[in-house]
């Protein structure tokens, strides 16, 4: 089940103003220039998709979310084709070059059956020889460890009204971080709470699982400059191709 951030369309309205276009989503629209059929698994409001078509992609572009809010988002971009729903439920075999999971959204697989099941649709969704792209975070960084009030942001909606956004962890509960998301104005009677739980895999499980589903890891970097993966980098970014 979507976060509520994702399921409401206001607060889907608010993401792109939350999180600015940066140097993940200039990565993964390098791969997609370069690869004919692309599916953006957990597309959210479909921005990494609409800018590649707008800077010249003209194969097949296919973004695929369960989350109605940031879809009616996404669609407003009617030459990008949205799917509504699970890739695992989609039943795609072998239609895409290339598939992109972006933006941590890996890390809602929160059990060992999430993970092989979505690797698994991932992997019919390839032709062979396809390449996966995805990232999260290496738990060894503690990237939570920072999610506190004292991280809150301003932005303003759509009207122009002024919404201030914080996080706070409730629970850390081994592989799983379990936290909150709260939008509040001070037009507002009262604020609004998005609750998540994301699993933060080490890099050897990851690719333990991702060889088991039939992928071989061709690149890992831990940061957005492709720089080498560490035990201290902030991110797992993986590029997997299908054997």
């Amino acid at each position: 089940m979507p976060d509520e951030s994702f399921q409401d369309a206001y607060l889907a309205s608010l993401y792109e103003r939350l999180w600015a276009w940066g140097p993940d989503d200039d990565f993964y629209l390098h791969l997609i220039s370069s690869a004919e059929r692309v599916v953006d698994v957990g597309c959210g409001t479909g921005r990494l998709l609409a800018r590649a078509r707008a800077t010249g992609h003209r194969g097949r572009l296919l973004g695929v979310d369960p989350a109605p809010g940031m879809l009616a988002v996404a669609r407003r971009h009617a030459d990008v084709e949205w799917y509504e729903g699970y890739l695992e439920d989609a039943g795609f075999d072998g239609e895409f070059d290339l598939a992109v999971m972006t933006g941590h959204a890996f890390q809602v697989l929160l059990t060992d059956e999430d993970v092989r099941d979505l690797l698994d649709a991932v992997h019919r969704a390839l032709r062979p020889g396809g390449h996966f792209a995805f990232e999260t975070r290496n738990p060894w960084h503690g990237a939570w460890e920072q999610w506190t009030s004292d991280q809150a942001v301003e932005i303003e909606d759509d009207a122009g009204t002024r919404v201030r956004v914080w996080p706070e962890v409730e629970q850390v509960d081994g592989e799983l971080v379990t936290f909150t998301e709260t939008f509040a104005s001070r037009s507002w009677a009262e604020p609004r709470v998005s609750r998540s739980t994301l699993r933060f895999l080490r890099a050897e499980d990851l690719d333990h699982r991702l060889v088991a589903a039939g992928f071989a890891v061709d690149e890992r970097y831990g940061s957005w400059d492709r720089s080498l993966f560490t035990a201290s980098s902030p991110e797992i970014i993986t590029v997997a191709s299908r054997r």
